[in-house]
C-alpha cells in the first residue's frame, strides 16, 4: 500500500506513524520515497566515483559492497522501526539524488533524529537539501505528531552545522568522542534540535522562505 502525503497542517498523533507505511514526501522540486535495496542501482554512480560524500559520516556507501551493505542496514533498521530511510529524486532534472532517513525513532517520547543526509556533487548547493528537509520536518510535526526533531553532525563538519541552523536548529551541545568511525578514529559530535513548537512558530516560515529564495 502506498500512502501519498498531501501535507497539511493537520496534526495527529505519532502513534500514527508507522514504518511499514510506504510514505511518499513530494513538492514541486524533490519527491522523497522510502528507500529499496535495487536503489543500489540509482545511486552506483555516486558510490563509484564520489567517495568524499561520507567523509564525514558514521557508515560509508562508498564502493558496491558498501552501497549495497549501506542500504541493507538502513532497510533493516526501518523493518524494526528504528528509522524510515528514503531517497531523493531530483524532479526537475529527472535524477536521483541521494538519500537521507529519520532515525532513532523513539514513537514513545515523539523524538526522532533526521540524518544521514547525502547529495551527490551536482545537486548540492541547489537548494534540494531545504527541500528536503522541509518536507521532513512538515512530515514528522504536523503529520506524524512528532514533539522532537533532533539532528548530529562531526564537529568537524562546519558547512553542514551551519546549514542546520540557516534553517532554526538550536545547538544544545556536543558530544567529546562518543562515536567509533569507520577508519577506528573517534568523532565528536554537534547535537541540535528543533521542538514542535519552534517548529510552527518560526522555523517553518522561516524554511519557507529559504525554499522559495
Amino acid at each position: 500500500m502506498v500512502l501519498r502525503i498531501h501535507l497539511t497542517t493537520e496534526n495527529m498523533l505519532a502513534q500514527s506513524f508507522s514504518a511499514l507505511h510506504n510514505y511518499i514526501l513530494e513538492d514541486e522540486c524533490v519527491l522523497l520515497r522510502p528507500l529499496l535495496q535495487d536503489d543500489a542501482n540509482f545511486l552506483q554512480y555516486f558510490s563509484e566515483n564520489e567517495p568524499e560524500i561520507w567523509r564525514y559520516s558514521l557508515q560509508t556507501a562508498a564502493g558496491a559492497d558498501n552501497l549495497a551493505q549501506y542500504i541493507a542496514s538502513a532497510i533493516q533498521d526501518r523493518e524494526k522501526g528504528a528509522a524510515y530511510p528514503f531517497i531523493i529524486f531530483d524532479k526537475k532534472n529527472q535524477q536521483y539524488a541521494g538519500s537521507t532517513r529519520l532515525y532513532e525513532i523513539d514513537i514513545k517520547n515523539e523524538t526522532t533524529y533526521l540524518g544521514y543526509t547525502w547529495l551527490g556533487s551536482a545537486f548540492q548547493r541547489t537548494g534540494i537539501n531545504r527541500h528536503c528537509k522541509y518536507l521532513l520536518l512538515q512530515f514528522a510535526f504536523d503529520q506524524m505528531g512528532f514533539h522532537r526533531v533532533a539532528f548530529r553532525a562531526d564537529a568537524r563538519n562546519i558547512a553542514s552545522i551551519q546549514a542546520m541552523e540557516a534553517i532554526g536548529c538550536k545547538q544544545e551541545g556536543i558530544l567529546r568522542d562518543h562515536l567509533i568511525l569507520p577508519d577506528g578514529s573517534r568523532r565528536t559530535s554537534v547535537q541540535l534540535s528543533i521542538l514542535a513548537s519552534e517548529w510552527q512558530q518560526t522555523v517553518k516560515l522561516s524554511l519557507q522562505k529559504l525554499c522559495v529564495s
